[in-house]
């Protein structure tokens, strides 16, 4: 097979998604076949250098936006290269492809429908402009959790022959570093720990509030890490931790390499993250394969990913999280218990079978393809 996918996910720091294309993209290529790597800048991965990849840098234009030109220099480049499937990782497919090309999109989640609120404006209409027109050519659609799956057929019922659920998966590529190590960070004492980019989603504000409510002497044994990139929406932790006085116990790192966030995650006493809406939650995942315990959303997909193995808080309702953070905090015997069922639960999650699954999928959209054009 001759695949293209859109890899602009893997242009600069890595985050959710990213994680996701590149995990799926290198077990992939590892299968043989021949793939058309495109992208508007240079990706850092190895696997760029293999004989059965060609990376294309697509052109864009200064006086357009990015998402304008892949929808045009992008499908065109793939039509030249003659792929015979064209896979998006990420929400939105062109749809100036060949007729020709099978087309397989990945969804993770519908913010822009459940939470449109809490997106940047122009993303928001973006997605809500271009997702659709997405699952209406594509020939398969791949969610990937079954709440991500549950949305897609209650809001395009047409569509439902179409998807199929492939979970993420959890690699442990970096070894932790010593305990000793954090202090570079600032960080000599207890902490727990929330990864994420800095937007209204992911309900800092409320977790922040939460910690200060706390009873002192809890408040005071322990630290709040919060590792992740700015975003948008004015989310200014310092800010929110001056006005709620616990600015002293609240460690902002921002966005932290691989390396560091392995560190981060093993010592850590729990992952919290009360988001309001997760397509998936990766971090919830990478935490319980560290057996680090966590606090999720009892909203969205979170208590699909988290099974047993976690505490789980209306993200909405300030008492619920402290009372989940109460619970975790003050129970050592508790989080020894969370510790264990996390480990069980991550060995649910695999990159290899995602991977699988996924090729599986493509085979089956350039059957489906073949049926259309007839030939």
């Amino acid at each position: 097979m001759r695949i293209g996918v859109d890899v602009s996910p893997l242009v600069g720091n890595l985050t959710g998604i990213g994680r996701y294309t590149h995990e799926v993209l290198k077990r992939l290529i590892e299968s043989g076949h021949e793939w058309f790597l495109y992208s508007h800048d240079h990706i850092d991965a190895n696997y760029t250098e293999r004989t059965n990849v060609h990376l294309r840098l697509v052109k864009t234009f200064r006086f357009l936006p990015r998402i304008v030109s892949v929808q045009t220099t992008i499908p065109l480049q793939a039509n030249l290269d003659k792929v015979d499937l064209f896979w998006s990782p990420t929400h939105r497919l062109p749809t100036l492809l060949s007729k020709k090309i099978a087309r397989v999109l990945t969804i993770h989640d519908l913010v822009w429908k459940r939470a449109g609120e809490t997106m940047r404006p122009l993303n928001r209409f973006l997605d809500a402009t271009l997702m659709p027109e997405g699952i209406r050519i594509a020939d398969r659609i791949i969610a990937v959790s079954e709440h991500t799956a549950f949305d897609l057929k209650t809001e395009f019922p047409t569509s439902r022959h179409k998807i199929r659920t492939i979970p993420l998966g959890v690699s442990s590529p970096f070894t932790a570093a010593p305990r000793e190590s954090l202090a570079s960070m600032g960080l000599t004492g207890q902490y727990f720990l929330f990864v994420g980019t800095l937007e209204p989603r992911k309900n800092l504000g409320r977790l922040i509030s939460a910690f200060s409510a706390l009873p002192q002497r809890l408040r005071e044994q322990v630290c709040l890490v919060i590792a992740g990139g700015d975003g948008w929406g004015g989310v200014n932790v310092a800010s929110i931790a001056e006005r709620f006085g616990v600015e002293r116990n609240i460690r902002v790192l921002g966005y932290v390499s691989e390396e560091q966030l392995a560190t981060l995650y093993s010592h850590a006493l729990f992952l919290a993250m009360p988001s309001l809406y997760e397509g998936f939650g990766l971090p919830l995942l990478e935490a319980m394969a560290r057996g680090i315990p966590v606090l999720a959303s009892d909203c969205s997909s979170m208590p699909e990913v988290v099974g047993n193995a976690g505490v789980l808080v209306d993200p909405h309702d300030v008492s619920s999280i402290v009372k989940g953070l109460v619970e975790i905090l003050e129970n050592g015997a508790r989080r020894s218990e969370l510790s264990k069922l996390a480990l069980l639960n991550a060995s649910r999650f695999s990159w290899d079978k995602a991977a699988k699954e996924t090729l599986e999928v493509f085979e089956d959209a350039i059957e489906i393809r073949k049926k259309l054009v007839g030939f």
